[in-house]
């Protein structure tokens, strides 16, 4: 496993990236050429070499990424250099045009969400307020049904 400071030099070696510390030591680095709201790359790396690259709804990491990030706590250094490259050109491609697809989810209340897909990203909304913004369908829908809401029919 590679160390924090290890982790952070390889991180540092892209020169598109912005580093920003946040609490508990912890550190972001954004990349703010992103075509999309999400700029945060590398979210919350910790001095203990725990730390998440966004992914979003690549393919590639599918089974790895939770909420479309992937935890790199035990990556190497081309896996991390791999997956920080990925994030990059997901950040900076145009998603590609399709139809919108919206789902509406009720609880046993009757209070209703929208789930939509918008520019790589589930989102779910409360009337117009977005509410959560997931990067894969499945983990929005895991919030949703946590959250007691069943896709309307």
């Amino acid at each position: 496993m590679l160390t924090f400071e290890q982790k952070q030099a390889i991180i540092d070696s892209f020169p598109e990236l912005t580093k920003k510390e946040i609490s508990l030591k912890r550190v972001n680095y954004h990349f703010m050429d992103s075509l999309y709201e999400k700029t945060i790359v590398v979210e919350k790396l910790h001095p203990n070499g725990n730390g998440f690259v966004f992914v979003g709804d690549l393919l590639r990491y599918e089974e790895e990424a939770n909420k479309g990030l992937v935890n790199i706590r035990d990556y190497d250094e081309q896996q991390l250099r791999e997956i920080i490259e990925d994030a990059i050109q997901y950040l900076s491609e145009e998603a590609e045009e399709q139809e919108p697809i919206e789902e509406v989810w009720q609880n046993r209340e009757g209070a209703q969400l929208m789930l939509a897909f918008e520019q790589r990203s589930w989102n779910v909304y409360h009337g117009e307020n977005l509410e959560e913004a997931f990067g894969t369908h499945d983990a929005a829908k895991e919030y949703l049904l946590e959250e007691g809401f069943r896709k309307k029919k």
